[in-house]
């Protein structure tokens, strides 16, 4: 069956903010233990992650003498952060900047005089924090038809819990003007969760039901469920793939799929999983064999190793070298081999980051282990015809890339040394992908040749360089919340979401600088102007990721590695033309 996931799904900025902190902290394995004040989020299958790591809600502070306790995204009233603090453990704040800003406006009006109205749940976290920071009267409704019991009140303003119905707080507004003409009205709906239900709604007309992924008492989750049904959509809440209704849902044509604002991208992946297995009602067998297909090549690694190879071929012409096929097929089977090898020798993180990978890699793990050293043997076959000193890097870099995930120390010594793998090195993982590309595409190709047009090849080197970082980077972008849990210190977990984006950016524009001006100097070749499509088009998969045009999943990633097989193909065509 067809799949139309929200591109608003997934944590929002507030939930996701508040689990890095967390699971940033549970990762230092910092003395005492780890508490947060009430549950972090509305999910029962998160909490119960963090409780496996040994994080416990608390809602009593009596008798905590040490560790350190997390104020969740919710927020707490003044009067309990005071509490929280009294006791000693070391505090660290997670609320929400969208609810301090709730909070800040209550607090500054009602000092001025005014009486606060909250459109929201009362006995909501939030709603409760909210009315603590109310330094005079302060009144929570529901909807239009609470109104009548306000009193009469000359100063007054409105706010709204930041997970409210949009068009349910427009109605409130309305309906309150009519009766406070002088009402101060603050939409502190927070952008997430408006972008979220505005998506729900306009998934009428093109899709035939809705499933809603969240915990059953997550409030912002129901009303997802409640704006969809309200849209003509049969709706479907479910909290895991088990609860999937499949015999109504095996009628649709296409479903559309979203979740509440404390659900994680793996809970998701699940979901979406068990509804593409679904046969839909006029699916067309020509249609389920093409995604059934490409689903294969990219969980199987083909797709990535068969991107690796056009990429060796595109750098072959880029740095003037004879564009033969020894070097793109090596570049095939090593690339194959060590993404399918390490998958399986470090797999932590891979049941939250990509459940789908995970349960391909359990179904077929004979055949995929087979084949990948089926092609590390082949691999340095070819190499060895190649040339002796082509043998002995392959087998140098072979041995590198398999002791990558491997522990180097003693199991009884790791607790005395951070970096236990070459792995655990923070950010290692974009690197030493990046440099295995570089090596195998442009530098082991050099070693057999007797006259090399040096500044050609030195342009080769780093185009690829930096367009395999970028690739391998956007992809840790995409495992974040599985790399957090399972304590791997990748570029965006060491320098942020934002800066990793920065930073990513500024390598585009490099390359692209590199490869357009290279020519005008006789650096490189006219190819070089060539290869800034596929630039281009690795530039708008990062654009896609950053705007959220796109779901992070195997359509995503697929679109990713086809720049690389776009670069081959735009050189055997710039070789025939």
């Amino acid at each position: 069956m067809k799949v139309k996931l929200a591109r608003t799904a997934g944590f929002c900025m507030g939930v996701r903010r508040a689990m890095e902190i967390v699971l940033a902290e549970t990762n230092k394995k910092s003395e005492g233990p780890l508490f947060t004040f009430g549950p972090l989020i509305h999910n029962n299958q998160v909490l119960d992650l963090l409780a496996s790591k040994g994080v416990r809600p608390v809602d009593d502070l009596n008798g905590l003498e040490t560790g350190v306790i997390v104020i969740r995204a919710h927020g707490v009233p003044p009067q309990q952060r005071e509490a929280i603090r009294n006791t000693g453990l070391k505090t660290i704040d997670a609320t929400c900047p969208k609810v301090l800003r709730v909070q800040a406006i209550i607090r500054a009006h009602t000092k001025k005089g005014y009486s606060a109205i909250i459109v929201g749940d009362e006995n909501h976290p939030e709603v409760i924090g909210l009315m603590g920071y109310a330094e005079g009267p302060v009144h929570v409704i529901k909807a239009v038809k609470d109104i009548s019991g306000l009193p009469h009140i000359d100063k007054l303003f409105i706010v709204a819990q930041t997970t409210q119905n949009q068009e349910n707080f427009g109605r409130v507004v309305k309906a309150l003007k009519e009766r406070f003409p002088d009402v101060l009205v603050f939409d502190t709906i927070c952008d997430a969760t408006r972008e979220r239900q505005e998506e729900v709604r306009s998934f009428a007309g093109h899709v035939n039901a809705v499933v809603v992924v969240g915990g059953y008492h997550s409030g912002n989750t129901q009303r997802l469920v409640q704006i969809s049904k309200e849209a003509g959509l049969p709706t479907f809440h479910v909290e895991t793939e088990k609860e999937l209704d499949k015999e109504k849902l095996a009628e649709m044509d296409v479903t559309g799929v979203t979740s509440g604002a404390s659900t994680p991208n793996w809970m998701i992946k699940n979901v979406v999983k068990e509804i593409e297995g679904i046969r839909g009602g006029t699916e067309s067998p020509l249609s389920r064999t093409i995604r059934r297909t490409l689903k294969f090549l990219v969980l199987s690694n083909l797709l990535v190793a068969s991107g690796a190879f056009a990429f060796a071929y595109a750098a072959a012409i880029l740095s003037e070298r004879t564009a033969d096929l020894a070097s793109p097929v090596l570049t095939f089977l090593y690339i194959y081999a060590m993404h399918v090898l390490n998958r399986f020798l470090d797999k932590g993180a891979s049941a939250y980051n990509d459940p789908e990978r995970a349960a391909f890699l359990k179904k077929h793990r004979f055949l995929l282990i087979i084949t990948g050293i089926g092609a590390i043997i082949a691999g340095l076959a070819l190499a060895h015809s190649i040339g002796m000193v082509t043998f002995i890097a392959v087998s140098v870099v072979s041995l590198f890339g398999i002791i990558y995930s491997l522990p180097l120390i003693p199991e009884k010594f790791q607790d005395k040394y951070p970096y236990a793998k070459i792995k655990d090195i923070p950010g290692s993982r974009s690197l030493s992908e990046s440099l295995a590309w570089v090596t195998l595409i442009t530098v082991l190709p050099l070693l057999e040749l007797g006259s090399i047009v040096w500044p050609a090849a030195i342009i080769s080197i780093l185009a690829v360089f930096l367009m395999g970082y970028v690739r391998s980077a956007l992809f840790d972008l995409f495992q974040v919340q599985g790399d957090l849990i399972v304590g791997t210190e990748t570029l965006p977990i060491v320098l942020g979401e934002q800066r990793t984006l920065s930073l990513l950016k500024l390598i585009l524009l490099t390359t692209g600088i590199i490869l357009a001006v290279s020519p005008l100097f006789g650096l490189a070749g006219p190819f070089a102007f060539v290869m800034l499509i596929s630039l281009l088009g690795l530039s708008l998969c990062l654009l896609a990721y950053e705007r959220h045009w796109l779901y992070p999943g195997i359509n995503f990633e697929a679109l990713v590695e086809a720049n690389f097989l776009l670069a081959g193909l735009l050189a055997i065509i710039w070789q025939v033309l």
